[in-house]
């Protein structure tokens, strides 16, 4: 519980969060604290997401989404602190990935806080290709109000001043398209997350096409066009 009450600091007093993140006070809890809540919270939305399939999928997806969210993590942090190192920042690569990790237990406890709005919809409609574009507006929303906290974060972290600060900006929006097409491409490996009704359970489906054709595919059902296979 004393991990969890660090949602409540994140979002009531980010601004002296953000300050004890630069000045390294007590880190190491800081990132314990948010790895086990936004892995808590991200698995208990994975698990509604899969319960529209089977008890193997609920699971299955339960494990997956936080394994999304830190995998994506570990690839793309070091690309982060570099570009700041370039720029004049003075952040350790541990502040960078605790800047990141607040910008995730954002959207974790976000995701959470929909998940009663999800439920609803599994509950009053059967449109698969409905269910999965509503999950993905889902995770937008709350993915653009992570990167708002983490822009906020890396403005009172950055210790070096105005110097550098216009190229720091416009590194943290190019790190934000690194990491999405990152993250899309990671999430299209470790489908499927919620699963066709039509198909048996699969760990994982046969590499081919992209999530962003998918997506397009989706809506073209949705409106008539075609049918998604």
């Amino acid at each position: 519980m004393k991990d969890l009450a660090i949602i409540e600091t994140i979002l009531r007093n980010r601004h002296h969060f953000f300050i004890e993140i630069r000045d390294g006070v007590q880190l190491g809890e800081k990132l314990r604290a948010m790895l086990i809540s936004s892995i808590l919270f991200l698995a208990l939305y994975g698990a509604v997401m899969g319960s529209t399939h089977s008890l193997w999928q609920t699971l299955s997806s339960a494990v997956k989404l936080p394994v999304l969210f830190l995998a994506t993590l570990i690839v793309c942090s070091p690309t982060l602190y570099f570009f700041n190192v370039l720029f004049g920042s003075n952040q350790s690569l541990t502040q960078n990935v605790a800047l990141i990790l607040t910008a995730i237990t954002v959207t974790a406890v976000l995701l959470l806080s929909f998940a009663p709005i999800v439920v609803f919809f599994l509950l009053t409609t059967s449109n698969y290709q409905f269910f999965k574009l509503m999950n993905v507006i889902i995770f937008t929303i709350c993915a653009i109000v992570g990167v708002i906290f983490l822009g906020q974060g890396m403005k009172i972290v950055s210790s070096a001043g105005q110097e550098g600060a216009t190229g720091r900006r416009w590194l943290i929006w190019l790190w934000v398209i690194v990491y999405a097409f990152v993250g899309s491409q990671m999430a299209w490996t470790l489908r499927p997350f919620i699963g066709a009704p039509s198909m048996e359970f699969e760990l994982f489906r046969q590499l081919g096409g992209n999530f962003y054709t998918n997506v397009f595919a989706s809506i073209g059902e949705i409106l008539g066009f075609f049918v998604v296979q």
